[in-house]
């Protein structure tokens, strides 16, 4: 009754920001794109943290996740005035002006364009070539492995403590899970992949068996999960917190308190429950991006060149 009671209020308030607000998005679980727009409503002040001045890549499920998608990086021309713009050269000579989504209506605007992901740089406006947070991503080779995953992640906090960076966990959405550290945005991207992967080969060494914890490159020669630090990257992009993913159950990326995680299942986060896990433990990365520490000074501490 909620729910419903809740979906009339939204459709009166957004009925000139959203089409077809009726139509399935996620037809397993009887889901439109009108709820993955209140989701996004709903849960506007967690997630905006994470999209502020950040381009923001649009990956459009145009018909839901049951249909064809398409990647679109330039933002419409004629976005309305509350979406923000930011040009970016590439090395390529190719350029683009990539959306910033900066509050509630750009968030409904691009959830109404079927951008079922909020996929962002891990750079923000104006230093984009400078990211302001380190990820270690913790990706799965084969199914059955999440214990490990659970078990790897407890490691990259303890390596991120000793550095001391503030390590914030939260699930990936799909079958990982991403550990971020916040860091000043004073270093270029490949110094802080450089970082990153010795952290990465510090971590492996730790753990000490392969079918457990690698950072092999190569996929084929990989047997544990994969610790990886290539996310760390310009212009890649992951689903930034509090992100539904496109997967029939309507699964969210969650951030995560650390007592959660030698238990926590992904499944457990979807678009119908993250409301109600908001209620009961609030927002596991509210204030991450206060006062973040200097990666400069780090790098001996892990053997590297500064």
């Amino acid at each position: 009754g909620q729910r419903l009671s809740f979906q009339h209020g939204f459709r009166i308030l957004v009925a000139m920001q959203v089409s077809n607000p009726d139509k399935p998005f996620f037809p397993e679980r009887g889901l439109t794109k009108g709820d993955l727009v209140a989701y996004y409503r709903d849960v506007a002040e967690c997630a905006l943290p994470h999209l502020r001045r950040r381009p923001f890549h649009m990956k459009r499920f145009v018909n839901g996740v049951d249909g064809e998608f398409f990647h679109q990086k330039r933002v419409p021309a004629n976005h309305p005035d509350f979406v923000d713009e930011v040009f970016v050269q590439f090395p390529s000579g190719h350029s683009t002006v990539f959306a910033i989504v900066d509050n509630v209506d750009a968030l409904t605007w691009v959830a109404n364009l079927g951008c079922i992901e909020l996929h962002t740089w891990h750079s923000r406006v104006p230093e984009i070539e400078k990211p302001d947070y380190l990820l270690i991503d913790l990706d799965p080779t084969s199914d059955g492995q999440w214990p490990f995953v659970r078990e790897i992640a407890r490691v990259v906090r303890e390596v991120m403590d000793e550095l001391g960076l503030r390590s914030y966990p939260k699930t990936s959405g799909a079958t990982g899970l991403h550990i971020l550290a916040p860091i000043r945005p004073e270093v270029l991207f490949p110094d802080v992949r450089r970082f990153a992967k010795a952290l990465a080969v510090e971590v492996e060494r730790r753990i000490d068996d392969q079918a457990v914890a690698t950072t092999t490159w190569k996929v084929a020669d990989r047997v544990g999960v994969f610790v990886d630090f290539g996310q760390n990257a310009r212009d890649r992009t992951i689903a930034s917190a509090y992100s539904v993913r496109p997967t029939p159950d309507a699964r969210v990326s969650a951030p995560l308190r650390w007592d959660e995680v030698a238990t926590v299942e992904p499944a457990a986060f979807t678009l119908e429950t993250m409301r109600a896990q908001i209620a009961y433990v609030g927002d596991p990365m509210r204030g991450m991006w206060r006062n973040p520490p200097s990666l400069r000074t780090r790098f001996k501490q892990l053997g590297l060149e500064p």
